[in-house]
């Protein structure tokens, strides 16, 4: 997406202090390697997806400041002149590798890996994570709730309860990613070759005499996506009748419309749409859609479905869009490792709490399928100087509980090396795909989880892996 607004001056003050401190200190050009990954997955799930790199590309390249932007840090009188002219010439000329978007992802792994000066390094954090945070959490609640709809349709309808434009139309983006078939979000569907679907408002039927002239109307001017809001007075004794003499009326114009139905927008969805399918099938209309909408979730949907509601589309709005039940996508950006000659020198975090001790080097993830099942048999992080290889047995083992582990033998399993290059010495190798393409990617991602994995509730977890020397350098430096 073009933003069509400078992101350079979108960081964190303390990025650019600390910028300048690199500076005074002769340590701008010092190469470091930060990775951003994150801590746990959002609804206490046990997976998430990734989003948001086209985006990030879309930043790195039009990184610079420009003059108002100088201007404005001078006015700060924070920064030194030298320090402000050092910035004029100011681009990104390192390297980053990546998961691709639509990747199913794991905590504590390195989704993302910088490998530039520390003085570029630095600034980009907050931007990296803004972006990745926000879409991939949208990307990860669309596959749950597309999860609960089975093969039914889903359609993204949250545009006006989004937190702003930009969550509006770059969720939209991400939850297609996740799982969405199209959107309302017209914007969305110009700027990414989504589809756009929609049907009619309460206002339409209110602003007719009667609820069967707004329906007569609707269908005159759509015949071929003919959708019917019937809620707005009484679903059953009024709303479905209407439609169903409205279908009627058309067929016997001989109008065969490519796409037909109902929307239910409040009540008892459940119980209306059984009703209403029943209604609708005794007409002579069995392939005509049920629809629903209403502050839709993955947990009302998946329940909804249990009690053998007839809908089989589902456009899911509020709660979709400002990702209900987990505001926020825990992602972290962490120095990892130091260059000096040819060598990296390993860095680490230490906190009394366990959950925020860094894995430390310059680092890689192998994961590891079944050779049979095509499922995902556990991750393996290890150092980038490392090789793995199907060929070889592997010996896999828990890094909380190292009692338990797992040897998989050569022929029994299959690797695949998840971060690629996306930028070399500043210029992006990587070309982002369409975002349906991306969608499609993500749902073969989905299939190589077992079912375990996905349930919404206490799902069964990926163990992620981490080499023995890695583990063996984390706990030498924990020492």
């Amino acid at each position: 997406m073009d933003m069509n607004y400078d992101l350079t001056l979108l960081t964190d003050f303390y990025q650019l202090t600390m910028m300048q401190g690199y500076f005074k200190n002769n340590k701008a050009d010092q190469i470091v390697v930060f990775d951003l990954f994150f801590r746990s997955n959002p609804h206490e799930g046990s997976f998430s997806v990734a989003a948001g790199l086209q985006q990030i590309i879309e930043y790195i390249n039009s990184l610079c400041f420009s003059s108002e932007d100088i201007d404005y840090l001078k006015s700060l009188n924070v920064f030194s002149p030298d320090f402000i002219d050092y910035l004029k010439n100011f681009r990104f000329e390192g390297d980053i590798y990546s998961v691709e978007e639509g990747t199913i992802i794991f905590p504590n792994e390195p989704i993302l890996k910088v490998i530039a000066p520390i003085f570029q390094a630095q600034l980009i954090e907050t931007a990296l994570l803004n972006i990745f945070n926000h879409q991939s959490l949208i990307a990860t609640k669309a596959s749950r709730v597309k999860w609960a709809a089975g093969s039914d349709a889903v359609l993204e309808f949250g545009l006006r309860r989004a937190q702003g434009p930009d969550a509006g139309v770059l969720g939209a983006r991400a939850a297609v990613i996740g799982g969405c078939d199209a959107t309302s979000n017209v914007l969305a569907g110009k700027k990414f070759k989504i589809p756009v679907k929609g049907t009619h408002a309460h206002s339409w039927v209110m602003s007719f005499d009667s609820e069967i002239e707004s329906f007569r109307k609707y269908a005159e001017l759509y015949p071929d996506a003919c959708l019917l809001l019937v809620d707005t007075y009484d679903t059953l004794r009024s709303g479905v009748p209407n439609a169903i003499k409205v279908f009627q009326e058309l067929k016997e114009k001989g109008i065969n419309s490519k796409s037909y139905g109902i929307r239910l927008d409040s009540g008892d969805l459940s119980y209306l749409s059984k009703t209403a399918r029943k209604m609708l099938d005794e007409a002579g209309f069995k392939d005509a859609i049920i629809s629903a909408s209403s502050d839709l979730d993955e947990y009302l949907i998946r329940d909804l479905k249990l009690q053998g509601s007839q809908i089989t589309l589902w456009g899911v709005g509020t709660h979709l869009i400002t990702s209900k039940g987990c505001p926020s996508f825990g992602g972290v950006y962490k120095l990892a490792a130091i260059k000096s000659g040819d060598e990296y020198i390993s860095k680490i975090k230490i906190s009394e709490n366990p959950d925020k001790v860094t894995n430390p080097g310059n680092k890689k993830i192998y994961r590891i399928y079944g050779k049979e099942s095509g499922k995902i048999i556990a991750d393996l992080i290890a150092l980038e100087h490392e090789v793995y290889a199907e060929s070889s047995p592997i010996v896999l083992f828990d890094p909380q509980n190292t009692w338990k582990k797992k040897k998989l033998e050569p022929g029994t399993f299959t690797l695949r090396s998840l971060l690629i290059p996306i930028f070399i010495n500043g210029k992006c190798v990587y070309k982002s795909p369409e975002t349906f393409d991306i969608k499609a990617n993500c749902e073969k991602e989905l299939s190589t989880l077992w079912d375990e994995s996905r349930r919404l509730v206490n799902p069964q977890t990926v163990i992620i892996n981490l080499s023995k020397e890695l583990y063996d350098l984390k706990h030498q430096m924990l020492e």
